[in-house]
Order: C-alpha cells, then structure tokens, then sequence
C-alpha cells in the first residue's frame, strides 16, 4: 500500500501546516480532514525515487536529465 503524505490547511494568518503520513490503497478516496485535529487537509505531492539502470561513468553522465528518451540527455553513443 503506498504512503500518502498529507498537510493541513491554516486557518489563521502565521499558523504553520502539520504534515503526516497515511498508508493508503490506490482506490481510496483522499482524505479531507485531519483524523487528530479535524481540520482540512490537503495531500502533499512529492517526487519519487530515480531507480538506477546499470553502470554508469561519472564523466559521461549530464549535468542535468530530462527523460529517458530526450536526445540532449541520452544521445546516441557510437562504441
């Protein structure tokens, strides 16, 4: 089941959010309230993790990467 991360919405000027953590099936709808507080809430999105794909060479790799199938990122390298 994946972990969703949800915040609450301030209700005053200045009043900071409150994160936490809820383990949720995919079919669920989200959550609209704080189950500690009541007050509403709003899910958080976050990136996920870059799963690495074999060897890699420090010197050959980008500075920055688009997506697998960009040509400034992943030219075609003749061996």
């Amino acid at each position: 089941m994946p972990t969703y991360i949800y915040e609450t919405i301030p209700q005053k000027p200045g009043e900071m959010p409150r994160q936490f953590e809820v383990w949720q099936s995919m079919k669920d709808s989200p959550l609209a309230t704080d189950p500690q507080t009541g007050l509403p809430v709003r899910r958080v999105i976050t990136g996920g993790i870059e799963m690495p794909r074999g060897p890699s060479d420090a010197k050959a790799a980008p500075v920055h990467h688009h997506s697998d199938s960009c040509a400034c990122c992943n030219p075609v390298r003749k061996k």
